[in-house]
């Protein structure tokens, strides 16, 4: 693990998720889905649903990265996750339905402690998103997120999604930077353990505050929030 000072000397390139780090995408789906499950006559909880999505289609994707043969897209990925989630439930549904359900998530909106740290970082470094998401998803998200990140790569670069290690080699790969050039960003602990295993240096946005787990590959940093990222690095 690198130390704070090695970090601010060697980072070259913030690298950021995007879904759950930079936009907040259960409370984004949550708010999304609630009328749709009203207007179904489900009386569940909208959010114990989106959470039920969102395992299934990480569930699927990690399938996916393992096999490592023909790289599925993360649209084609998320109807199948919420196909499965709706017939779960027991909601009656059309592919239009899942469609407009799995659209929402190139709309979702930062968390607000993201804009004003992201403008303070790209001060000094080059910000940069890797997402599972698809090309024409992440630019979409642009005009939703508004953040001028320099460089939006999908992992459709590497054919397979994170975290395969090969995803964040072809990203540092496309910056032109060394892996250790890299501080990766994620409110996620497979996403750090990925970058972490693959060379970069790691920072867990722990917004949860919730236990990182046992893992050779902890993070460099732990933060409560991108606040506190900027204000460690800047």
């Amino acid at each position: 693990m690198a130390d704070l000072d090695t970090i601010r000397r060697d980072t070259r390139v913030v690298m950021f998720d995007q879904y759950g780090t930079v936009v907040d995408m259960q409370a984004g789906l949550t708010a999304h889905v609630t009328p749709y499950l009203k207007a179904k006559g489900w009386s569940g909880d909208p959010g114990s649903f989106v959470t039920w999505w969102r395992r299934t289609h990480f569930e699927n994707s990690m399938i996916d990265a393992l096999l490592h043969t023909t790289h599925t897209s993360y649209r084609e990925i998320g109807q199948r996750a919420v196909g499965y989630t709706l017939e779960r439930a027991g909601i009656p549904h059309t592919p239009e339905e899942v469609r407009a359900l799995v659209s929402a998530i190139e709309r979702l909106e930062p968390f607000p402690d993201v804009p004003a740290a992201l403008a303070r970082l790209q001060s000094r470094f080059r910000i940069v998103v890797l997402s599972n998401g698809d090309p024409d998803m992440l630019e979409t998200a642009r005009r939703y997120h508004r953040i001028p990140f320099d460089q939006v790569i999908s992992v459709a670069a590497a054919g397979s999604f994170k975290p395969h290690r090969v995803t964040y080699l072809k990203a540092a790969e496309l910056c032109g930077v060394r892996m250790d050039e890299v501080l990766f960003v994620a409110n996620h602990a497979f996403d750090c353990i990925g970058a972490g295993a693959a060379g970069m240096r790691t920072a867990f946005i722990d917004r949860r505050n919730r236990p990182f787990g046992e893992t050779p590959h902890q993070p460099d940093l732990r933060l409560p929030d991108m606040k506190a990222l900027a204000d460690a690095l800047v």
